[in-house]
């Protein structure tokens, strides 16, 4: 929808004040929102369009100021309760994985969230949305895991596996007896998964935390 600019109306001014306090590039904010270039960013920052309601409130959320100050108020002026970011970096969103290409390959990529820098792991990361109950009550659904990539974990603990002919990855603790893998559901409604030369399965990475959306 058009911006048209009023005394009542800062959001194109507390945009680019926000974005440039905390360090975050348009295509950083961008791929936040679902958007893969950063020219809707730069047009709201001119004035050009205002996003609808619901962009504004992700927007609202990701800076932590309301709405209301973020439209109504000048915040280069009066912000009192933002709180500045450290360095952060796009955590890549997988969706289905195509066969054959690399993990992070473009075309398995939904989206992007951004993280601290300071609180990740090292190694290569990316999220995965737990879809299901399978893993209730230890990660809910729609839970975004964040994995680190790597080709084994220890016993018992959470891995992304790849299953399904390598086209899709699913949350399981992996269990070891003897020489039978085990991939296991926290929730005991489900039945485990043995991997066998019929049922091949492949580690993608260790689980290390859960984050969901309100």
């Amino acid at each position: 929808m058009r911006n048209k600019m009023s005394e009542n109306n800062y959001f194109s001014k507390n945009l680019r004040y926000l974005r440039e306090k905390n360090n975050v590039e348009q295509i950083q904010l961008a791929n936040h929102l679902g958007r893969k270039s950063g020219t809707s960013v730069s047009e709201w920052e001119s004035g050009k369009y205002t996003p609808k309601a619901g962009t504004l409130n992700e927007i609202a959320k990701y800076f932590r100021v309301t709405m209301s100050d973020l439209m109504e108020k000048d915040l280069s002026k009066t912000v009192t309760n933002v709180i500045p970011y450290g360095n952060t970096v796009n955590i890549p969103v997988l969706g289905e994985i195509a066969c054959g290409d690399p993990i992070t390959a473009e075309e398995n990529i939904q989206g992007y969230r951004d993280e601290v820098a300071d609180t990740l792991p090292t190694g290569d990361l990316f999220y995965l949305r737990c879809k299901g109950d399978s893993m209730a009550t230890t990660i809910p659904n729609n839970a975004y895991v964040l994995i680190r990539q790597q080709p084994d974990v220890e016993e018992g603990e959470i891995a992304a596996v790849l299953v399904n002919g390598d086209t899709e990855a699913t949350l399981k603790r992996v269990k070891r007896q003897g020489d039978l893998v085990m991939l296991i559901a926290d929730n005991p409604n489900y039945p485990p998964y043995i991997v066998t030369e019929e049922n091949p399965a492949r580690i993608l990475g260790k689980a290390i935390k859960f984050s969901a959306d309100l």
